[in-house]
């Protein structure tokens, strides 16, 4: 099973892709949409619709493990204030595998 780490308080938190009872935060299997779904307090002003930046995370281990960032996220991901070549979306990046996160 895939395992979504906070390093923040060293939670994980694992799932079944697909088998999440998803609750409309961004993308479907997003970090956004696990977060909520385990209570994890990640910010997201916008609802999760790719037109804000507080959904920000830094990715510091498995980014092999998320979708390729499309177009609109890399816009708002270079405007990140603190953003790294680590940086990513919570509502657009969706999970396959294990992923830690730190949310800044």
């Amino acid at each position: 099973m895939p395992k979504l780490t906070l390093l923040n308080d060293k939670s994980v938190h694992e799932f079944t892709p697909g088998a999440i009872p998803y609750g409309g935060h961004g993308k479907p299997g997003s970090i956004l949409d696990l977060a909520m779904h385990f209570g994890l307090p990640l910010d997201h002003v916008c609802g999760g619709n790719c037109s804000c930046t507080t959904c920000h995370v830094h990715v510091e281990a498995g980014m092999e493990n998320l979708s390729e960032p499309e177009q609109d996220e890399l816009d708002f991901v270079g405007m990140v204030e603190g953003g790294t070549d680590a940086s990513r979306l919570g509502c657009q990046a969706i999970v396959r595998g294990d992923v830690s996160i730190r949310i800044p």
